[in-house]
């Protein structure tokens, strides 16, 4: 699997799983999908379905994580990661292949 999940990422999920009673067969799924000038938005979210064709399984802490196969070239080396301090709380992607600017000129953080 092209893509990892860091020891507070997945504190974080497995709190917000059993907050929501997710069934014991959910498992977390990322991805990317199109979005604005920046290219892709980062995907998070719970489900239960899973191809071994199609998708990748692995464990990070405990946490199931699935990734469909078509993913790797866009998160391959991205990490998740869970930040709370003075910056703010919530999930951030580390990736980095990504671009640091788009076409419009205007620059972001990956």
């Amino acid at each position: 699997m092209a893509v990892s999940v860091t020891e507070k990422a997945a504190k974080e999920v497995k709190r917000i799983m059993e907050e929501q009673k997710l069934d014991t067969a959910a498992f977390l799924r990322l991805g990317v999908a199109g979005g604005g000038c920046s290219g892709f938005e980062y995907k998070i979210g719970f489900d239960q379905n899973f191809d071994p064709e199609a998708d990748y399984k692995a464990d990070f802490f405990g946490l199931p994580v699935v990734v469909d196969r078509k993913m790797d070239l866009y998160l391959d080396g991205a990490t998740l990661d869970f930040c709370d301090d003075v910056n703010g709380r919530g999930f951030r992607f580390d990736n980095p292949n990504a671009s640091k600017g788009c076409g419009c000129g205007k620059s972001f953080s990956a």
